[in-house]
């Protein structure tokens, strides 16, 4: 086992990062219309469950992300779960690209959120709350409709790559 100190003076961000990164987490895709009404997606791993009555999720972003502001600004947003086979999509709305949804298939749902074909569940959410956390703005969204997909095996993040669980072979 490797240990770091916690006190403020010899605190490690990089080794508290790689040791989060020891946590498996699910792969999802938050998708909104912007202020023009254009539609905004970025890639996340920071998707919880908070409550089953009221039914509550949460998400965070980066303060420096580029589409903090829209996000912010968005009545509604959906949680798309990612597929094992959506590495790809990950990928693309994880960077700067100004055209994410390009050839990517989607249906809008109620409010015109995008909801991206293939995935394994879908939320789609009404902006609760948002809350200050440190270099993160933390969104808490109301779950209005969910749906599950069809694909079962999930996109999960685990020490800093791509891995999946294949439940077809899962005891």
């Amino acid at each position: 086992m490797t240990a770091s100190a916690s006190s403020d003076a010899t605190f490690n961000s990089r080794e508290f990062r790689n040791a989060l990164g020891r946590f498996a987490t699910g792969i999802t895709i938050v998708t909104a219309l912007g202020p023009e009404g254009k539609p905004i997606g970025v890639t996340i791993s920071s998707f919880n469950s908070v409550s089953l009555d009221p039914p509550l999720i949460l998400w965070s972003l980066a303060t420096n992300s580029p589409k903090l502001e829209a996000f912010r600004q968005a009545d509604r947003y959906a949680i798309n779960v990612l597929a094992a086979d959506q590495r790809g999509l990950s990928n693309r709305f994880a960077s700067r690209s100004d055209d994410r949804f390009a050839d990517v298939p989607v249906r809008s749902g109620p409010g015109g959120t995008r909801l991206i074909d293939g995935c394994c569940a879908w939320f789609e959410c009404s902006h609760e709350a948002h809350y200050p956390g440190g270099d993160h703005l933390i969104f808490l969204g109301r779950v209005e409709r969910f749906a599950r997909g069809d694909a079962t095996s999930p996109l999960v993040f685990f020490d800093g790559a791509y891995c999946w669980l294949d439940m077809d072979e899962a005891d």
